[in-house]
Formats: C-alpha cells, sequence, structure tokens
C-alpha cells in the first residue's frame, strides 16, 4: 500500500508543477488536488511544530512536502521543485536553501508568504508520507511584521486544514493547559467530529515535576477519533551540539521505555510511531479515495485528449510529413471553401448563379446602336467585380472556418494570398470574356430585328409610298429612330443579362471551384525542408499551450496506469 501513498505523492507534485504554469485544463488541477490526501502540520509558536516535522523526518531542518522511502543502503538526498533535476545529498545546504528561497519569496522581512517550498525527501529512514508544513499560529505581531499578520497566518493556515481531505496533525505542548492550545481550536472548527485529526503532544520531558499527560494521552482531558501521540523532542542543547536525529530517536525510544507515567504506552509514543500511525491512516483514506481520483483522472484525461485534436498534435519533423500536412491543411481550407459555392452552408445565394440585380441597367436613348451598347461594358465589369469581392470574402471566411490553420499563421497567410492571386486572374479572364460578349453585341446587329420592326403603311397598303411620304427630318422620323433603337437595346439587355453572369459563373466560380490552389499546390511541391518549416511555424503560446497539455495528460495517463496495477487487498 506504501507504492500508493507514493503514488499520491507523485500526483500530488506533478499538479503543483502543472498548476504552476496554469493553462488550459488547470481547472481541473484544484479538484484532483483536493482528492488527495495529505498531512498539515498545525500548531502554535514554540509549540515544538517543527521539531516534529524533523523527527518525522529524521534530519535536521524543516521540510514542506513528500517524503520518499528509498532502498535500504541507497544514498538519502532531497530536491526542490525550484531547483528541478538537483540533488542536495548535504542537509546543510538544505536548510540554507530553504532559508535563501525564503528570503527570496518574502524579501527577508518577517512577513509570510503564500507560494509554498516544495521538497522532497528520499530516505531508507521514512515511510512515505507528504507532510504541509504550515507557519506556526500566533497571537500577536512581532517587530517588522504588518498588524494583519495573526489573521494573514490564521487565514492561511485555514485553506490548507479546511479541506476534506486534509489530515490534521495538531501539535499541543505538554507543559501547556490543553485548553488553551491553537491547533486543537483551530481543528475543532474545520473538523469538529475529529475525523481527520491526530493529536500530537511534545514536550512531555518538560513537564513539571510530578505531573504527566495521561489525562491527555488517554483521551479523557480532550477525545478525538484518532489516538493522541507524545514524542520528546531534542532539546536545544542538543541542538546546540549537533546531536542528529538517529540518536535522538533512540532517546526518545529509550525515554518512553524506562519513563514510569508513560512505560505502558511506549509502544504508541514517538516520531516513528507516528510517522507509520499517519502513513497507515491515509492507506485507509487511498482505499476510499481510490475510485474517485480514478474518475476524475478519466474525466481530465479525456477532456484534455480532446482539446489536444483541437488544437492539433505536433508537426513531424520529417519533410515528408511537413509537406503532408501542410497540403491536407490546404485541403481541407479547399473542401470548406467548396461547400460554400455549393451552397452547403448558409452563406450566399449568389452561389448558385447571379442575379439580374447585379447589372446596372443602361438604357442607350440618345445614340445609335453601336455607341449605345458601349455602356454595357461599365456594367459587364460592375458583375464580374461583384462575383470577385463574394468570392474574395467566401476566402476569408473558409481560412477563419479551418479551425487547423489557425495554429500557423504564416501558411494562413501564404494561403490567403495564393487564393487572392488565383481570384485575380480569374477575374481577369471573366472581365475579358463579359467584355467580348458585351463586342460581340456591337459588332453585329441582328437585321431579323429590323424587319419585324412595325412600318407605317398607307391606306392601300403600298410601303413605298407610305416611305416616300415621310418626312425624314421631321420629329416623328426621329422619335422612330430613337423607339427602335431603345428596342434593340432593350433585347440586347436580356440577352446580357443572362449571358454575362453565365461568363462570371463559368471563369470565376466554376475555376475558383476546380483550380484555387492548383499553382500554390505547385508551388509548395518545390519546397524544401526548412522552407517547409517555416510554413508551419505554429503560435509560440499555443506551442507552450500544447507541451504543457501534454504534460498534463503523461502525468493523469501514467497515474491511471499505475493505480490500475495495483492489486488491492482486502
Amino acid at each position: 500500500m506504501e507504492s500508493l501513498i507514493g503514488l499520491v505523492n507523485r500526483i500530488q507534485r506533478a499538479c503543483t508543477v502543472l498548476g504552476d504554469h496554469g493553462g488550459d485544463g488547470a481547472a481541473a488541477l484544484p479538484t484532483l488536488w483536493e482528492a488527495l490526501p495529505s498531512v498539515a502540520v498545525v500548531g502554535g509558536q514554540s509549540s515544538g511544530k517543527s521539531s516534529v516535522l524533523e523527527s518525522i523526518v529524521g534530519r535536521d531542518f524543516l521540510p514542506g512536502d513528500p517524503l520518499h522511502q528509498i532502498e535500504e543502503g541507497q544514498e538519502e538526498y532531497a530536491e526542490f521543485l525550484h531547483l528541478p533535476k538537483k540533488r542536495f545529498t548535504d542537509f546543510a545546504f538544505v536548510r540554507k536553501e530553504i532559508q535563501d528561497e525564503t528570503d527570496r519569496l518574502t524579501g527577508k522581512s518577517k512577513q509570510i508568504s503564500p507560494v509554498p517550498i516544495h521538497l522532497s525527501i528520499y530516505s531508507p529512514h521514512v515511510v512515505n508520507l507528504t507532510l504541509v508544513d504550515l507557519p506556526g499560529l500566533t497571537k500577536v505581531a512581532v517587530e517588522g511584521q504588518p498588524d494583519s499578520i495573526v489573521e494573514d497566518i490564521e487565514t492561511m493556515v485555514r485553506s490548507f486544514v479546511g479541506k476534506p481531505n486534509c489530515v490534521i496533525l495538531a501539535i499541543s505542548p505538554a507543559n501547556q493547559d490543553i485548553a488553551t492550545s491553537d491547533a486543537i481550536k483551530l481543528s475543532r472548527e474545520v473538523d469538529p467530529a475529529g475525523e481527520r485529526t491526530f493529536g500530537v503532544l511534545t514536550k512531555l520531558d518538560l513537564m513539571d515535576q510530578g505531573t504527566n499527560a495521561l489525562d491527555v494521552l488517554e483521551g479523557r482531558s480532550y477525545r478525538l477519533q484518532h489516538p493522541w501521540v507524545g514524542v520528546v523532542n531534542r532539546s536545544q542543547a542538543d541542538i546546540n551540539k549537533n546531536v542528529d536525529m538517529i540518536a535522538a530517536r533512540r532517546r526518545e525510544r529509550e525515554y518512553f521505555a524506562t519513563s514510569p507515567d508513560y512505560s505502558h504506552l511506549a509502544n504508541k509514543m514517538g516520531s516513528e510511531y507516528l510517522a507509520k500511525l499517519l502513513s497507515k491512516h491515509l492507506e485507509s483514506v487511498i482505499r476510499a479515495q481510490i475510485p474517485s481520483i480514478t474518475s476524475l483522472i478519466n474525466k481530465t484525461t479525456d477532456e484534455l485528449e480532446a482539446e489536444m485534436e483541437r488544437i492539433g498534435r505536433p508537426v513531424a519533423v520529417d519533410e515528408g510529413a511537413k509537406l503532408y500536412t501542410i497540403l491536407e491543411l490546404c485541403r481541407a481550407f479547399d473542401r470548406i471553401f467548396k461547400e460554400h459555392l455549393d451552397g452547403g452552408r448558409p452563406v450566399v445565394s449568389e452561389a448558385d448563379g447571379y442575379q439580374p440585380h447585379l447589372i446596372a441597367p443602361e438604357q442607350g436613348y440618345r445614340r445609335l446602336i453601336e455607341r449605345a451598347l458601349n455602356y454595357f461594358r461599365g456594367p459587364a465589369e460592375a458583375t464580374v467585380d461583384a462575383v470577385h469581392n463574394i468570392l474574395k470574402d467566401l476566402v476569408r471566411k473558409s481560412i477563419g472556418e479551418a479551425e487547423d490553420l489557425r495554429r500557423f499563421p504564416t501558411l494562413q497567410a501564404e494561403l490567403a494570398v495564393a487564393a487572392f492571386e488565383a481570384l485575380e486572374r480569374f477575374r481577369e479572364e471573366s472581365k475579358k470574356t463579359a467584355l467580348r460578349l458585351v463586342d460581340m453585341e456591337s459588332s453585329y446587329l441582328t437585321v431579323e430585328f429590323f424587319r419585324k420592326l412595325p412600318q407605317e403603311m398607307d391606306k392601300g397598303g403600298n410601303p413605298a409610298a407610305a416611305a416616300s411620304s415621310v418626312d425624314r427630318y421631321g420629329e416623328a422620323h426621329y422619335r422612330r429612330i430613337a423607339s427602335n433603337v431603345s428596342s434593340y437595346i432593350a433585347m440586347v439587355k436580356e440577352t446580357l443579362k443572362n449571358s454575362i453572369p453565365k461568363a462570371a459563373v463559368h471563369c470565376q466560380v466554376r475555376e475558383a471551384k476546380r483550380s484555387l490552389l492548383d499553382l500554390f499546390y505547385a508551388q509548395v511541391g518545390k519546397k524544401e525542408g526548412k522552407d517547409l518549416g517555416k510554413l508551419l511555424d505554429e503560435d509560440p503560446a499555443l506551442m507552450e499551450k500544447r507541451k504543457e497539455m501534454a504534460k498534463r495528460l503523461e502525468l493523469y495517463k501514467a497515474a491511471r496506469e499505475e493505480i490500475e496495477s495495483v492489486s488491492w487487498a482486502r
């Protein structure tokens, strides 16, 4: 079961590492952290809290994170989270680094910092535990501290011990009335039933002669659901003489074994027993929490994998894979663009054929037919330009909808330029065709139309006679010519209203759908690895985001595999 405790420690540590980086998915970390059990050490100043920690660890310094049991004979070492991959084997340097990091966080003042110092101890002389060393509770601010320090410390301590999966190690000195214990007072508020509080009585050897703490240790003064544990810490003289913790533990065992007051409790007293008691308790807590932890890990893993798919997997490094990725991204855009043209997306109805309103009608009333038809050149060009603008808007919209393209701003820009250049070529060809249609109408006038024009006839029905009687310079004659020209222009207009949109669809829409990126594909195919890599230069923020998400995903998958591999003993 200690392997599970070690696993929980690693998950907690990894949660801390990843939580510091933030990013998507970080919201799940507090929930996972709260689902994992840990031990918070609470006590007033001078209660012996730090000495209890040192006794459990077996080293003369203040730990702040997990204890990891290693094989007997292996060298003990420590690691700080803020100094990754650096092992400390000289614990004097560990103590110095704790002080230096504290000074960095607080600016060498006597204030407190909410930023934790994470330290892992690897030793064959400890059991697997996660211990959180909190500031000592105090009642007054000393010189150099703000007036709010008392409230600040209590708020910080409450933020840890108030969590439902936090095991409280309440430290109280035996030479003070238990009723005045700051640790017991606070634990009673956050854990009124005493279900997750372990009482620790320190300084038993400093009680007045003739007195003892049996009423507390045997649960008569203040009862907890878990047994009280008495400890004997090193004296200041021992500390000054650099008495090591191994020797201190031996003296502690001797004290309880030979004490007339506590010898009957000797096997349930001392820092070694306390560490084993906590470890055993954590085993039962983990047994109860593993199903919910596994469920949360599964849920978070699924969410991370979905998010990884959304933002895209890392780009391969070889040239062929890069080219494949680029072409796939371009094809994804092309598919979206064609869906717009086919009317598969609710964008514009013009994709199915351009409406008559795209042509501004021009009526030639003052000039003869050849001159009048020139007025259709403007509307013809306007029709082509209108279609061109619609296609450009569809390109922009399609690029925006191709989610994978967002990862690569350079490729996105190059693709847009290539698409716009292709549309420009299609526009020029479409303009030539549309203007050619207008010129064709100007070059050849339909004779049949004039033959069908109504003519004035005399009563006898002789057209020649009627024509000879018409004043060719009269107003009626000019009106008739204008009417005839207008009728012809109207006929041509109806023809062009159909043929010019067809030309635009054929030269622009059809070509955009068929060969929008043909030239771009040919250019990309000629690029080498370095140039291909430039097209796939992701946004650095997105790359960092993927990197952190991959770390989380690796953590959760590894945790799930380890949990599932554990054989539960019932």
